[in-house]
């Protein structure tokens, strides 16, 4: 432990003192709003729905398929697929650890799992309903999903609202504590390595917990400019100023390339990185942000370090049965 107390004292001579996440352990559970407090039953409709491709036009997409809870909450591509093949511009966000943000999607403009829900369904790109009176109407029709709904939130309580509470309910349940590096802050002090409480050092001095602060190393609720310092080379590359960012929502010049803080944890099981999926690696993503953001030419040495230091906080996955869907005998939607 003196190690431990030694390191945050360092870290909060170095100016690091509100930011520092060194202290702060992931929570094991996840606060739920007033109106929406988690039951047993709502997370069980809300595996469902969210694992349910019958929720998209074609029946091929569920909220699952681009945020899997089988890898690292998210698919691993540069942008996701939707309906009929199409994708987007956007590399799909992990749902892992999400219930710590305060705002959803890398614009930030959900202001709640609840509210996240409700957008994919209906994007003619993600998952292609028509409406939301459609979904209503679908999952009426579905005996499973009756009797499931009642559980939950009472007879004839199928709606938009119930849907999307229902969802974010389960995605409350999805989170990762008892990494290596929670379990160096409650005192383990052999749980991170030399290398890796390196990394966790330079990552501090540099500056990078000013934005990806907190338990989750998710700055909750902030916003960041990216890139900050232009690169006609790696924009030529990466074309990371081509998306607007919160600009693309408020329509404003003084949100331009503004994006929500995404979280640490788990980073390094959701390449490719940034808001584009256009950087395959962790290491070069490292070196991206020292860059641009920093305005630092890291070593090769300094990267490895604070690469070690990002593997730290992969955290333990709940397990998880997969919902047996509610069928449609003899019949289909598509």
């Amino acid at each position: 432990m003196f190690k431990i107390r030694l390191l945050i004292s360092m870290l909060t001579l170095a100016g690091a003192v509100s930011t520092v996440s060194a202290a702060e352990a992931l929570p094991t559970t996840a606060p739920a709003p007033a109106d929406n407090p988690t039951t047993a039953e709502k997370v069980a409709l809300g595996q469902m729905l969210y694992h349910d491709p019958r929720l998209s036009s074609t029946g091929t997409v569920s909220c699952a398929s681009c945020h899997n809870t089988m890898l690292g909450g998210e698919d691993n591509r540069p942008n996701s697929v939707g309906v009929n093949g199409q994708t987007g511009g956007r590399s799909a966000p992990t749902v892992w650890n999400a219930a710590f943000n305060q705002v959803q999607f890398w614009d930030g403009r959900a202001a709640s799992l609840e509210d996240q829900a409700l957008g994919p369904v209906t994007n003619p790109i993600e998952m292609g309903m028509k409406s939301w009176d459609d979904v209503v109407a679908r999952l009426e029709t579905i005996a499973g999903y009756r009797a499931a709904f009642t559980k939950a939130f009472g007879k004839d309580s199928i709606s938009k609202e119930n849907t999307a509470k229902a969802i974010a309910a389960y995605e409350r349940t999805l989170i990762t504590p008892n990494s290596a590096y929670d379990r160096y802050v409650k005192g383990d002090e052999s749980a991170l390595n030399e290398q890796q409480v390196r990394g966790m050092t330079k990552a501090v001095e540099l500056g990078c917990t000013g934005c990806h602060s907190g338990p989750a190393f998710n700055g909750p609720g902030v916003f960041q400019k990216f890139p900050v310092n232009s690169n006609g080379y790696f924009e030529a590359k990466y074309h990371f100023k081509k998306d607007k960012g919160l600009a693309e929502v408020t329509k404003k010049a003084e949100d331009e390339n503004l994006w929500k803080v995404p979280t640490l944890r788990n980073v390094a099981l959701t390449a490719p990185y940034f808001h584009n999926g256009s950087v395959k690696t962790l290491d070069e993503a490292v070196k991206l942000m020292g860059k641009l953001q920093l305005n630092q030419d890291l070593t090769d040495a300094e990267v490895a370090d604070i690469v070690a230091f990002l593997n730290a906080l992969t955290g333990e996955f709940p397990q998880q049965s997969m919902p047996t869907l509610p069928p449609t005998p003899g019949r289909t939607f598509n």
